[in-house]
């Protein structure tokens, strides 16, 4: 991933700030934004989303007509400006409602940075990448008073949720490293062949 230049960070600050929740990805039905519109509604704090799909234009006048002025629509960004925007984050927020998601590449990416996770409990691997009450706070999928409780919680406490972080990346580190996951291939492969092989295939 590129490192943000400073100039990048500046300008984003700028924009929408720092100690966000953040949101990216692709703007499709399973990625529950409804709902996090609702649990941001009279937040104290902000909420960034980033990406381009299908509900594009929908959420642009969602967030128009409800009045979110809180809630920050941002578009696709390049490469160089989502690192910018996870470095300014203070946490990432996948509330995913179907099993359409299937692992949430999002949150190996914001543990990569050090952030906590808040995602749900749709029995993927979301819930593989982000342990509860370790590396992040897991809810129920389409409940915005339990997302709404999550962000709160996470945005009183800088003490956990720092920690929460930490855990996040050194969970990347022993899991989701290009490094490690080429092991766990590997290893897979093997075990695959000698079983063929043992059965005479």
């Amino acid at each position: 991933y590129p490192r943000a230049s400073r100039e990048t960070l500046c300008r984003w600050q700028e924009r929408v700030g720092r100690d966000f929740f953040f949101f990216v990805g692709i703007l499709r039905y399973y990625k529950g934004l409804d709902i996090l519109l609702q649990a941001a509604r009279g937040a104290p704090y902000r909420v960034v989303i980033a990406g381009a799909g299908p509900l594009e234009e929908d959420l642009r006048t969602k967030i128009r007509q409800q009045g979110l002025d809180n809630v920050h629509f941002v578009g696709y960004v390049e490469d160089d400006d989502k690192s910018a925007l996870f470095s300014l984050a203070r946490a990432v927020v996948f509330p995913s409602l179907y099993r359409s998601e299937a692992f949430g590449v999002t949150l190996v990416e914001g543990a990569m940075f050090g952030l906590p996770l808040i995602s749900t409990d749709i029995g993927t691997g979301t819930t593989y990448v982000n342990k509860e009450g370790e590396t992040g706070l897991v809810v129920p999928p389409g409940d915005p008073a339990a997302l709404r409780r999550a962000m709160d919680r996470l945005h009183a406490d800088p003490a956990a949720c720092a920690a929460m972080g930490q855990a996040a990346r050194r969970r990347y580190d022993s899991q989701f490293t290009a490094d490690r996951m080429g092991e766990q291939y590997y290893g897979l492969y093997r075990e695959l062949a000698s079983e063929r092989v043992g059965r005479g295939a």
